[in-house]
Protein backbone atom coordinates (compact mmCIF):
# COMPACT_ATOMS: atom_id res chain seq x y z
CA UNK A 1 0.00 0.00 0.00
CA UNK A 2 1.31 3.44 -0.70
CA UNK A 3 0.95 5.63 2.52
CA UNK A 4 1.79 8.48 1.12
CA UNK A 5 -1.19 8.32 -1.00
CA UNK A 6 -2.87 7.69 2.11
CA UNK A 7 -1.84 10.15 3.76
CA UNK A 8 -2.53 12.36 1.31
CA UNK A 9 -6.30 11.03 1.26
CA UNK A 10 -6.59 11.84 4.47
CA UNK A 11 -5.27 15.12 4.51
CA UNK A 12 -7.70 16.49 1.91
CA UNK A 13 -10.95 14.39 4.18
CA UNK A 14 -9.62 16.36 7.61
CA UNK A 15 -8.52 19.40 6.90
CA UNK A 16 -12.01 21.06 6.64
CA UNK A 17 -13.30 20.14 9.67
CA UNK A 18 -11.43 23.04 11.96
CA UNK A 19 -14.09 24.66 14.57
CA UNK A 20 -14.50 21.04 16.19
CA UNK A 21 -12.82 22.15 19.27
CA UNK A 22 -10.61 24.96 20.81
CA UNK A 23 -6.83 25.56 21.50
CA UNK A 24 -5.68 25.54 25.21
CA UNK A 25 -6.05 28.62 27.15
CA UNK A 26 -5.26 27.63 30.65
CA UNK A 27 -2.16 28.81 29.66
CA UNK A 28 -2.13 32.16 28.26
CA UNK A 29 0.50 31.60 25.34
CA UNK A 30 -1.26 28.55 24.12
CA UNK A 31 -4.62 30.75 23.78
CA UNK A 32 -2.49 32.86 21.25
CA UNK A 33 -1.59 30.64 18.86
CA UNK A 34 -3.40 30.24 15.27
CA UNK A 35 -6.21 27.14 16.10
CA UNK A 36 -6.26 26.55 11.97
CA UNK A 37 -3.20 24.41 11.39
CA UNK A 38 -2.81 21.44 10.91
CA UNK A 39 0.38 18.95 9.51
CA UNK A 40 0.84 15.46 9.44
CA UNK A 41 4.19 13.77 8.99
CA UNK A 42 5.27 9.98 8.85
CA UNK A 43 8.98 8.78 9.52
CA UNK A 44 9.99 4.78 8.89
CA UNK A 45 12.14 2.86 10.95
CA UNK A 46 13.90 2.07 6.91
CA UNK A 47 14.62 6.05 6.17
CA UNK A 48 12.12 7.11 4.47
CA UNK A 49 9.99 10.30 5.45
CA UNK A 50 7.28 12.63 3.94
CA UNK A 51 4.83 15.51 5.14
CA UNK A 52 1.92 17.42 4.56
CA UNK A 53 0.82 20.82 5.70
CA UNK A 54 1.88 22.51 8.22
CA UNK A 55 4.20 19.79 9.50
CA UNK A 56 7.03 21.73 9.16
CA UNK A 57 6.02 24.41 11.83
CA UNK A 58 7.03 24.41 15.35
CA UNK A 59 4.56 23.80 18.33
CA UNK A 60 5.22 23.14 22.06
CA UNK A 61 4.73 19.10 22.52
CA UNK A 62 3.74 19.58 25.79
CA UNK A 63 3.03 16.04 27.77
CA UNK A 64 4.32 14.33 24.77
CA UNK A 65 7.60 15.27 26.44
CA UNK A 66 6.66 13.19 29.18
CA UNK A 67 7.43 10.17 26.95
CA UNK A 68 11.21 11.48 26.67
CA UNK A 69 11.87 11.91 30.19
CA UNK A 70 10.14 8.36 30.74
CA UNK A 71 12.49 6.55 28.22
CA UNK A 72 15.34 8.28 29.95
CA UNK A 73 14.65 7.36 33.62
CA UNK A 74 13.35 3.45 32.49
CA UNK A 75 17.06 3.65 30.70
CA UNK A 76 18.88 3.60 34.86
CA UNK A 77 15.87 2.46 36.59
CA UNK A 78 14.59 -0.53 36.97
CA UNK A 79 11.42 -2.06 38.90
CA UNK A 80 12.13 0.49 41.90
CA UNK A 81 10.35 3.52 39.75
CA UNK A 82 7.12 1.72 39.84
CA UNK A 83 7.36 1.64 43.43
CA UNK A 84 6.61 5.31 43.01
CA UNK A 85 4.42 5.43 40.39
CA UNK A 86 1.75 2.93 38.95
CA UNK A 87 1.14 1.62 35.45
CA UNK A 88 -2.93 1.97 35.43
CA UNK A 89 -5.15 3.90 33.30
CA UNK A 90 -6.13 7.24 35.79
CA UNK A 91 -9.79 7.55 34.08
CA UNK A 92 -9.34 11.34 35.25
CA UNK A 93 -8.17 14.36 33.83
CA UNK A 94 -4.64 14.91 33.38
CA UNK A 95 -4.29 17.32 35.89
CA UNK A 96 -6.62 15.75 38.89
CA UNK A 97 -5.89 15.35 42.18
CA UNK A 98 -8.42 13.14 43.27
CA UNK A 99 -6.62 9.92 43.52
CA UNK A 100 -3.31 10.74 45.08
CA UNK A 101 -5.64 10.71 48.57
CA UNK A 102 -6.84 7.81 48.94
CA UNK A 103 -3.51 6.13 46.79
CA UNK A 104 -1.04 7.78 49.61
CA UNK A 105 0.59 10.17 47.08
CA UNK A 106 1.65 7.46 44.35
CA UNK A 107 -0.06 9.16 40.90
CA UNK A 108 -1.27 6.51 38.90
CA UNK A 109 0.37 6.37 36.07
CA UNK A 110 3.40 8.57 34.59
CA UNK A 111 1.40 10.37 31.54
CA UNK A 112 -0.49 12.23 33.95
CA UNK A 113 1.13 15.17 35.32
CA UNK A 114 1.37 13.58 38.96
CA UNK A 115 3.12 10.46 37.53
CA UNK A 116 5.31 13.20 35.11
CA UNK A 117 6.62 15.08 38.21
CA UNK A 118 7.10 12.10 39.92
CA UNK A 119 9.62 10.85 37.10
CA UNK A 120 11.23 14.26 36.29
CA UNK A 121 11.92 14.65 39.82
CA UNK A 122 13.55 10.89 39.38
CA UNK A 123 15.51 12.22 36.43
CA UNK A 124 16.84 15.17 38.37
CA UNK A 125 18.88 12.57 40.51
CA UNK A 126 20.18 10.72 37.62
CA UNK A 127 21.14 13.99 35.55
CA UNK A 128 23.56 16.68 36.74
CA UNK A 129 21.57 19.36 33.85
CA UNK A 130 18.30 17.99 33.74
CA UNK A 131 17.26 20.66 31.02
CA UNK A 132 20.24 20.41 29.17
CA UNK A 133 20.11 16.73 29.08
CA UNK A 134 16.39 16.11 27.91
CA UNK A 135 16.97 18.77 25.11
CA UNK A 136 20.09 16.37 23.92
CA UNK A 137 18.54 13.06 23.94
CA UNK A 138 14.85 14.79 22.50
CA UNK A 139 18.16 15.84 19.71
CA UNK A 140 19.42 12.87 19.51
CA UNK A 141 16.11 10.51 18.57
CA UNK A 142 15.08 13.46 16.24
CA UNK A 143 17.93 13.66 14.09
CA UNK A 144 18.02 17.08 14.52
CA UNK A 145 20.39 19.85 16.47
CA UNK A 146 17.14 22.73 16.20
CA UNK A 147 14.88 22.07 18.75
CA UNK A 148 14.81 23.98 21.88
CA UNK A 149 13.05 25.35 24.89
CA UNK A 150 10.15 27.61 23.92
CA UNK A 151 11.02 30.47 26.70
CA UNK A 152 7.92 32.40 26.12
CA UNK A 153 5.62 28.91 26.79
CA UNK A 154 8.00 28.18 29.50
CA UNK A 155 7.22 30.87 31.31
CA UNK A 156 3.41 31.37 30.79
CA UNK A 157 3.16 27.65 32.09
CA UNK A 158 5.69 28.53 35.19
CA UNK A 159 3.40 31.82 35.70
CA UNK A 160 0.13 29.34 35.46
CA UNK A 161 1.57 26.44 37.39
CA UNK A 162 -0.41 26.31 40.92
CA UNK A 163 -1.91 23.23 40.39
CA UNK A 164 1.23 21.22 39.45
CA UNK A 165 2.70 23.12 42.26
CA UNK A 166 -0.08 21.52 44.56
CA UNK A 167 0.14 17.96 43.25
CA UNK A 168 4.05 17.96 43.64
CA UNK A 169 4.04 19.08 47.46
CA UNK A 170 1.28 17.04 47.52
CA UNK A 171 3.30 13.85 46.79
CA UNK A 172 6.36 15.43 48.97
CA UNK A 173 4.20 14.97 51.77
CA UNK A 174 4.08 11.41 51.15
CA UNK A 175 7.75 11.05 50.63
CA UNK A 176 7.14 10.49 47.13
CA UNK A 177 8.99 14.08 45.81
CA UNK A 178 12.82 14.31 46.33
CA UNK A 179 13.64 17.86 45.37
CA UNK A 180 12.55 21.38 45.92
CA UNK A 181 9.42 22.28 44.41
CA UNK A 182 10.09 25.31 42.33
CA UNK A 183 13.13 23.67 40.95
CA UNK A 184 11.22 21.04 40.21
CA UNK A 185 8.67 22.68 38.27
CA UNK A 186 10.99 24.44 36.50
CA UNK A 187 12.09 21.93 34.74
CA UNK A 188 8.72 20.15 34.42
CA UNK A 189 7.56 23.45 32.75
CA UNK A 190 10.67 23.76 30.45
CA UNK A 191 10.33 19.89 29.56
CA UNK A 192 6.80 20.75 28.22
CA UNK A 193 8.13 23.41 26.09
CA UNK A 194 10.03 21.66 23.86
CA UNK A 195 8.92 23.02 20.23
CA UNK A 196 9.15 20.98 17.39
CA UNK A 197 7.59 20.08 13.91
CA UNK A 198 5.73 17.34 13.31
CA UNK A 199 8.62 15.51 11.18
CA UNK A 200 11.01 16.17 13.63
CA UNK A 201 8.27 14.31 16.57
CA UNK A 202 7.58 11.86 13.94
CA UNK A 203 11.00 10.96 13.84
CA UNK A 204 12.30 11.11 17.27
CA UNK A 205 9.79 8.03 18.42
CA UNK A 206 11.63 6.05 15.91
CA UNK A 207 13.36 4.72 18.81
CA UNK A 208 10.10 2.97 19.88
CA UNK A 209 9.06 1.98 16.91
CA UNK A 210 12.47 -0.05 16.53
CA UNK A 211 12.15 -1.70 19.61
CA UNK A 212 14.40 0.45 21.95
CA UNK A 213 17.08 1.30 19.36
CA UNK A 214 17.80 4.56 17.45
CA UNK A 215 17.69 3.88 13.61
CA UNK A 216 19.74 6.77 12.76
CA UNK A 217 22.96 6.26 14.99
CA UNK A 218 22.33 2.26 15.83
CA UNK A 219 22.17 3.28 19.94
CA UNK A 220 20.12 0.87 21.93
CA UNK A 221 18.17 3.32 23.88
CA UNK A 222 16.15 0.75 25.61
CA UNK A 223 16.13 -2.73 26.10
CA UNK A 224 13.47 -4.62 23.54
CA UNK A 225 11.92 -5.54 27.08
CA UNK A 226 11.65 -1.87 28.23
CA UNK A 227 10.28 -0.30 24.65
CA UNK A 228 7.75 -2.88 24.83
CA UNK A 229 6.90 -1.52 28.26
CA UNK A 230 7.07 2.04 27.45
CA UNK A 231 4.52 1.45 24.52
CA UNK A 232 2.33 -0.58 26.59
CA UNK A 233 1.53 2.74 28.83
CA UNK A 234 0.97 4.71 26.04
CA UNK A 235 -1.53 2.45 24.62
CA UNK A 236 -3.34 2.36 27.89
CA UNK A 237 -2.58 6.05 29.56
CA UNK A 238 -1.35 8.29 26.68
CA UNK A 239 -4.36 10.11 25.90
CA UNK A 240 -5.44 10.87 29.91
CA UNK A 241 -8.95 9.82 30.49
CA UNK A 242 -9.88 9.19 26.39
CA UNK A 243 -7.07 6.74 26.32
CA UNK A 244 -9.22 3.78 26.30
CA UNK A 245 -11.54 5.44 23.35
CA UNK A 246 -8.30 6.20 21.23
CA UNK A 247 -7.14 2.22 21.94
CA UNK A 248 -10.57 1.50 20.52
CA UNK A 249 -10.56 4.15 17.37
CA UNK A 250 -7.03 3.63 16.42
CA UNK A 251 -5.13 0.70 18.40
CA UNK A 252 -1.15 1.92 18.23
CA UNK A 253 0.58 2.88 20.90
CA UNK A 254 0.77 6.84 21.28
CA UNK A 255 0.77 9.83 23.17
CA UNK A 256 -0.54 13.35 23.00
CA UNK A 257 -0.15 16.97 24.26
CA UNK A 258 -2.64 19.98 25.09
CA UNK A 259 -0.16 21.77 22.35
CA UNK A 260 -2.13 20.00 19.59
CA UNK A 261 0.11 17.47 18.83
CA UNK A 262 -0.51 13.68 18.54
CA UNK A 263 2.32 10.52 18.21
CA UNK A 264 2.05 7.03 17.35
CA UNK A 265 4.18 4.26 16.36
CA UNK A 266 3.19 1.09 14.01
CA UNK A 267 6.00 -1.43 16.20
CA UNK A 268 9.03 -2.68 14.02
CA UNK A 269 7.61 -0.01 10.69
CA UNK A 270 6.79 3.53 11.08
CA UNK A 271 5.78 6.67 13.37
CA UNK A 272 3.65 9.02 12.90
CA UNK A 273 2.82 12.40 13.88
CA UNK A 274 -0.60 14.78 13.53
CA UNK A 275 -0.66 18.77 14.92
CA UNK A 276 -3.77 20.47 15.07
CA UNK A 277 -4.30 22.68 17.94
CA UNK A 278 -7.91 22.30 18.57
CA UNK A 279 -8.52 20.06 21.31
CA UNK A 280 -11.30 18.10 22.65
CA UNK A 281 -12.99 18.02 26.06
CA UNK A 282 -9.99 15.52 27.10
CA UNK A 283 -7.08 17.82 26.22
CA UNK A 284 -6.53 15.71 23.00
CA UNK A 285 -6.33 17.08 19.07
CA UNK A 286 -9.86 16.77 17.51
CA UNK A 287 -7.87 16.39 14.32
CA UNK A 288 -5.44 14.80 15.49
CA UNK A 289 -7.38 12.08 16.49
CA UNK A 290 -9.32 12.07 13.88
CA UNK A 291 -6.45 11.31 11.20
CA UNK A 292 -4.68 8.39 12.89
CA UNK A 293 -8.09 6.85 13.01
CA UNK A 294 -8.73 7.30 9.47
CA UNK A 295 -5.31 5.91 9.08
CA UNK A 296 -4.74 2.69 10.24
CA UNK A 297 -8.55 1.91 9.24
CA UNK A 298 -7.47 2.67 5.46
CA UNK A 299 -4.62 1.21 5.98
CA UNK A 300 -6.22 -2.17 7.43
CA UNK A 301 -3.03 -2.20 9.99
CA UNK A 302 -3.04 -1.48 13.60
CA UNK A 303 -1.14 -3.11 16.97
CA UNK A 304 -4.41 -5.49 16.72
Amino acid sequence: MDIRKVIEKIYNEVKPMFGRGKVADYIPALAEVNPRQYGIAVASIDGESFGLGDCRTKFSIQSISKVFTLAMVMRHLGEELWESVGREPSGTPFNSLVQLEYEHGIPRNPFINAGALVVTDRLMNLYERPKDSILQFIRENADCDDIYFDRNIARSELETSSRNMALGYFMKSFGNIDHDMDKLIDVYCNQCSVAMTCEELAKSFLFLANHGENPFTGERILSVSKAKRLNSLMLTCGFYDESGDFAFRVGLPGKSGVGGGVVAIIPGKLSIAVWSPELDSHGNSCMGIETLERFTTDIGTSIF
